[in-house]
């Protein structure tokens, strides 16, 4: 049967909207559930790092070794002193004396060298939770005179200017000494070791403490200690420490 040009018109109008059409977009799975997912096993991986990583099995020695290292010379201890010193001059074949005494203000610093600790000066006690420290012996400063403070009175009928500058300088050496020797008492070597102890204590217990070893003893000792005297109770330091580190 002959198809009329009005019919044919109508079937390309009616074909022309299906070329026109885009096919339908898949559905796509949503991103919530995967974020949640991811976010899961970050919580997850972070829970057991803080739990079983290495602040809960850290070496201790070693974390106390870091923070030696961090400080090098360690100063544990001031004295100060004011000597009175006094010395003379003669010149001219003992025709001109003179004498200067003098009161001069020192200053003398107990350290200790903590470049020189290195593992087998110290020993860590799992069981018991303590840890033993032996420190080189205290080293001393030399004398710090401040000058400027010092109080003088010169003695003589004519003092020339080299013999004023010798009598000061005389003086000067003198106070060094006189401050040392003072230095050195054992009453003062004492409250330097006792200082010495507690800052050592104090620096070791705050890292470890941080790094999850509280609770712990430091017993600290110097070179040349008898086994009586080695170490001492520092739970007082440790408590502060672990206070200072859950601030």
């Amino acid at each position: 049967m002959p198809v009329s040009d009005d019919q044919t018109e109508t079937a390309v109008e009616h074909e022309a909207p299906v070329k026109d059409a885009k096919p339908a977009k898949k559905a796509r799975p949503p991103f919530l559930p995967w974020f949640l997912v991811i976010l899961l096993l970050a919580a997850i991986a972070w829970i057991g790092w803080r739990t079983y990583g290495p602040n809960r099995m850290g070496d201790p020695i070693g974390t106390t070794l870091v923070s030696f290292e961090k400080q090098n010379r360690l100063v544990v201890f001031t004295a100060e002193f004011a000597p009175v010193v006094a010395s003379k001059d003669s010149r001219f074949f003992g025709a001109l004396q003179s004498r200067q005494i003098a009161v001069i203000p020192a200053r003398v610093d107990y350290s200790v060298d903590l470049s020189k600790m290195d593992r087998s000066r110290l020993s860590w006690n799992a069981e018991t939770q303590t840890m033993d420290v032996r420190l080189p012996a205290l080293e001393l400063s030399k004398p710090n005179l401040d000058e400027a403070r010092a109080r003088y009175m010169r003695e003589g009928l004519w003092i020339t200017r080299d013999a004023e500058d010798d009598l000061s300088r005389n003086n000067t050496q003198i106070a060094e000494r006189e401050a040392l020797d003072s230095a050195r008492s054992p009453a003062l070597m004492e409250l330097a070791r006792a200082s010495a102890r507690a800052a050592v204590q104090q620096n070791i217990a705050v890292p470890l403490a941080a790094a999850g070893y509280r609770g712990i003893t430091v017993e600290v000792s110097f070179d040349g200690d008898t086994p009586k005297k080695l170490g001492s109770p520092a739970k007082a330091a440790t408590k502060a420490a672990e206070k200072t580190s859950t601030r």
